[in-house]
């Protein structure tokens, strides 16, 4: 898998160079490389942002800047295709420097920034030790006509976090681990110019996404987080897949407790259907307390479950949390009572 991530702060996706994701880069499970948006300006300062038309708080991202860093991305070599020289790369997260960019576009395929507007900033990003650069022998000599437009299909996954986008989850990990080739566009200040991601819909499949219903100062976190959520899902890059069958949201509950030595602990025990060994039982207790888990930490997750994956035994231990399953949904339980509400409605 591809992975590419647009950011002011190249330095703060440093640590996708740890754990198994840091490690799944260096055998070639995933192909990541951070970028510079300012490595995409023309002006002396750098500029990313300018004041918002109709006025109002806060400054948005120019659009030019970032219509220069997603066509580079797409125009350079797809996984599986050849690669340039990495130079001097060492073995952290690459980040894409300047002298990489297009050296000659006889055939722009978007206006010039306006320099008028350009103003100082006072967040400039330094070169850092902890993130590689890539050398000059990398750049792309030429380009000197306009990005061919694939197909739908096959076009890059484009996500923008952002607070009006869907909401990430455990689903969407899945689906985006299935995928080529990814590219994170972190944004910043009061968001990116809206007709970035218009233009971006004709060379990707622009998926704008949430981590929940708050808000960060910038992408680069949520960026950490559904990079690690998708490329721990990739083949290989967990060692015990197993693993990833049994933990939350997995099957759409939360995960079990979990034990280890000693099996008394300061005064406490475990089930010791555990110590039994007997797999059946270890297997229905595990799944019997998924099912508590959630209904008291996520009771939205079990009135979501389908009736036709539920056994007679998960059936049973719903009920004695306070919840009816009909053929079609599973119904809550009442608020004063803890008793499931009826299967017809209440008539007056």
């Amino acid at each position: 898998m591809r992975i590419d991530v647009v950011s002011i702060f190249p330095e703060y996706l440093a640590a996708l160079d740890l754990s198994l994701i840091g490690k799944a880069r260096q055998d070639g499970l995933l192909q990541l490389k951070v970028h510079d948006l300012r490595d995409f300006t023309t002006d002396r300062h750098r500029t990313v942002d300018d004041t918002p038309y109709g006025g109002g708080a806060g400054m948005v991202m120019k659009p030019e800047p970032w219509a220069q860093a997603l066509e580079s991305l797409v125009a350079t070599p797809a996984v599986g295709t050849p690669a340039v020289d990495q130079g001097n790369a060492s073995p952290v997260v690459d980040q894409v420097s300047a002298s990489e960019r297009v050296e000659t576009q006889t055939a722009p395929t978007t206006p010039a920034v306006d320099r008028a507007s350009a103003s100082p900033v006072s967040d400039k990003v330094s070169d850092s030790p902890v993130v590689d650069q890539v050398s000059a022998s990398e750049r792309v000599e030429t380009q000197t006509a306009p990005t061919r437009v694939q197909p739908a299909a096959a076009r890059p996954i484009l996500i923008v976090p952002s607070p009006a986008g869907e909401v990430f989850n455990q689903a969407l990990a899945y689906e985006l681990a299935t995928e080529d080739h990814l590219v994170f566009a972190c944004g910043r200040y009061e968001g990116i110019d809206e007709r970035v991601l218009e233009w971006a819909a004709e060379h990707f499949r622009v998926r704008p996404v949430s981590l929940g219903d708050y808000v960060l100062n910038g992408g680069e976190v949520a960026v950490l987080a559904m990079v690690e959520a998708v490329g721990r899902l990739v083949p290989g890059v967990v060692g015990n897949p197993e693993s990833l069958v049994e933990e939350s949201h997995s099957d759409g509950l939360l995960e079990y407790p979990v034990y280890t030595k000693p099996s008394d602990w300061r005064g406490r025990g475990i089930p010791e259907v555990l110590l039994s060994g007997n797999h059946a039982k270890i297997a229905r207790h595990r799944r019997d307390e998924q099912l508590r888990r959630t209904a008291e930490r996520r009771p939205d997750l079990i009135l979501a479950l389908d009736p036709e994956t539920l056994d007679k035994a998960d059936r049973a231990t719903l009920g004695t949390l306070g919840y009816a399953i009909t053929p079609t949904q599973v119904l809550p339980a009442t608020p004063k009572s803890g008793v499931a509400a009826e299967a017809t409605p209440h008539t007056p």
